[in-house]
């Protein structure tokens, strides 16, 4: 497996940075092994480096068919979910990759079928001058209608004359016949559909490909533009630890009308809260709104101030459940006491059409040291203590899910999972055993 060159772990940055410069396979197996460490970590993260990765595989593997890079694109995708299955997003984007894969192939299919000219037809001069050796690799295009029909008799004999006579646009039998995959044994010139369908399928894909890493890229600036919808002048918003996409929609609402914000922030990284989102408060405190910042211990006593709760979504699931940070499920559920909406954000890539039931089995473990001293002896050595780091929020605790299509309730969430993945893809098993 490729080693970090100079000491350092590569972060995200460095690791894009380097994939033109190793191999493949060298890029795959380094990707597994910064998964693991959780050095990559993150949805959006995750998101972009696996597209970047099977980008790889499309453009620099070699492959002949479809279905070798079906089965390419789905070796390594179950190899990166093994290696991080917390991270659902992973599958979501080889899922995408493969629908996107069986929709251009299908196309291909399609075009092939339509432009390929009829066996007994003799073939008209373009297409015989595309099936010459110098062409043998361009793609094959519809032949226009030939307009020596609206010549006169006489011209048009003279025309097909000199066409036939002329060497350069039909060369001989003889010098055609050893190269293969040109002309028949009826001498009538064929081209090789294969060749030129893996070259298009193979441009098309990657164009497919960097299309969904705009689609991540560009999440934020969408999801936010649906802020002075939902947040009225006046209104008094809670968020929990808030990620960029909530800190972006938070700022753009507060662009246009004046509110307040409820910063609920854990206390055992409060100190470091002023400068993780010293941006966030200085945008708000420069367009008059203000933000308040609470201690999650403390939070129910303004909760019945609270008109909206805005979370952000690690992960949303097939059925309206999400995977957010943990300690967001109980503000949900006291705002669902209060008869408050609870307003979750995420880009469309988020939201993963597992059928698998997905609950405790997704709750990631940390480090409990910041809430145990371990200098504490008796404590660590008696008492087992767990650190979530996220938890699963049941859909009945939310009422509106934001993403970059739009505001949906979650009956629609099925409607934007069949419009962005395949049947087949869906019941693909991604968390069977990779084979190594």
């Amino acid at each position: 497996m490729a080693t970090p060159k100079g000491g350092y772990t590569p972060s995200l940055e460095k690791f894009l940075d380097g994939l033109k410069s190793r191999a493949v396979e060298s890029s795959v197996e380094l990707l597994i092994s910064l998964l693991k460490r959780r050095e990559i970590k993150g949805s959006e993260a995750c998101a972009t480096v696996t597209a970047h990765i099977l980008l790889q595989v499309v453009a620099r593997d070699k492959w002949d068919n479809v279905d070798q890079l079906l089965g390419r694109i789905q070796l390594i995708g179950r190899k990166l979910v093994a290696a991080q299955p917390h991270e659902l997003v992973v599958g979501n984007i080889v899922r995408r990759v493969l629908g996107l894969i069986r929709d251009e192939a299908s196309e291909d299919r399609n075009d092939t079928t339509t432009d390929s000219p009829r066996p007994a037809s003799p073939p008209p001069p373009a297409a015989a001058a595309a099936a010459a050796p110098g062409h043998a690799n361009s793609p094959a295009k519809p032949v226009r209608p030939s307009i020596l029909p609206l010549l006169g008799s006489l011209a048009r004999t003279q025309s097909m004359f000199n066409l036939l006579s002329d060497p350069n646009v039909f060369p001989s039998m003889a010098s055609n016949a050893s190269t293969p995959g040109q002309v028949s044994g009826a001498s009538t010139p064929i081209l090789n559909p294969q060749v030129t369908n893996v070259t298009s399928l193979r441009s098309e894909v990657i164009d497919g490909i960097q299309e969904i890493m705009d689609e991540i890229r560009m999440v934020d600036e969408q999801v936010q533009t649906y802020a002075e919808i939902f947040i009225h002048p006046g209104d008094y918003i809670l968020v929990y630890q808030p990620s960029k996409t909530v800190q972006k929609f938070l700022t753009r609402a507060a662009a246009k009308r004046k509110f307040t914000v409820f910063l609920v922030v854990d206390p055992s990284s409060a100190a470091n809260s002023d400068g993780q989102y010293a941006s966030l408060q200085k945008s708000m405190a420069s367009n008059g709104s203000s933000v308040i910042t609470v201690l999650n211990a403390g939070l129910m006593a303004y909760m019945s101030r609270v008109d909206k709760v805005i979370l952000g979504a690690r992960v949303i699931t097939a059925q309206g459940g999400v995977i957010v940070d943990s300690g967001a499920a109980t503000i949900a559920r006291a705002a669902r006491e209060r008869r408050r909406s609870v307003i979750v954000l995420g880009g469309v890539y988020k939201l993963s059409p597992e059928n698998r039931l997905i609950s405790e089995s997704q709750v990631e473990w940390g480090d409990p040291s910041k809430y145990v001293n371990f200098a504490d002896g008796s404590m660590v050595s008696n008492v087992k203590v767990k650190n979530a780091v996220c938890e699963f929020l049941s859909a009945e605790y939310i009422d509106t899910y934001i993403t970059n299509l739009g505001a949906h309730a979650q009956d629609n969430l099925h409607t934007i999972i069949g419009d962005h993945y395949k049947e087949e893809d869906i019941d693909f098993d991604l968390y069977g055993r990779a084979q190594r």
